[in-house]
């Protein structure tokens, strides 16, 4: 059964710039362990994530642009 949850706020740096997500709990779990998983601090992954999405035709939010990639991730779509 899922653990519905509202958004919690943490602040990232990105290319040394401050910046603030919200995501739901069961986000930053996911995104905690894809960055565990590649070796990198939950900072790089989300700065490499923003590098990707800006590259998009119409880019996404950083928070829209997280959440598509770590779907696209768990269901074997890339990431």
């Amino acid at each position: 059964m899922t653990e519905y949850a509202p958004p919690r706020k943490r602040s990232v740096l990105i290319a040394g710039h401050p910046t603030s997500i919200s995501l739901e709990p069961m986000f930053w779990t996911a995104l905690e362990a894809a960055a565990r998983e590649r070796g990198c601090p939950v900072n790089a992954l989300v700065a490499e994530i923003d590098v990707s999405r800006l590259d998009a035709e119409r880019p996404p939010n950083l928070t829209s642009g997280i959440r598509q990639w770590l779907f696209a991730r768990a269901t074997g779509s890339s990431g």
